[in-house]
């Protein structure tokens, strides 16, 4: 692999000169979008901006929408359909009806009953993916 950085241009440009798009490039695509983004969340009254690639997962309870890094919870404005519509070439992915998983941030995947899968992530959190949604998670991490 031959990387290369040129300054002097007015923006960032990326370009991915490869063979053929495989799974890896398209990590490196999601990780790219990911990057520069920043959401909006409050915990205690106050304002935060949050880096996407720090968010474990999304998550809706009450119909009012959370974030969780590996040592906060916060509040978000959105739903979750505006997140996953929002974060989807970012790695995020639906994992059940109440719940967006970071791809980036899962650590391991385990068989569950029902065609279940429980997830661990980073920093230890599990979560279980509904069989709704286990073969897209399985298809989008490259498993058979």
């Amino acid at each position: 692999m031959k990387i290369e950085i040129v300054e002097g241009f007015d923006g960032v440009e990326v370009t991915i000169k490869c063979p053929k798009a495989t799974e890896d490039i398209r990590k490196l695509e999601s990780l790219l979008h990911s990057y520069a983004k920043k959401l909006s969340c409050t915990k205690g009254g106050i304002t935060y901006l949050i880096d996407i690639g720090d968010v474990l997962y999304f998550e809706s309870v009450d119909k009012q929408s959370f974030l969780y890094t590996k040592s906060e919870v916060y509040e978000t404005p959105l739903k979750l359909y505006e997140i996953e519509e929002m974060l989807s070439d970012a790695g995020f992915i639906r994992s059940a009806k109440s719940q967006i998983l970071n791809t980036h941030k899962i650590a391991s995947l385990c068989p569950d009953f029902g065609g279940r899968i429980e997830i661990t992530m980073q920093g230890g959190e599990r979560l279980i993916v509904s069989r709704q949604y286990a073969k897209l998670l399985k298809e989008r991490l490259g498993i058979k």
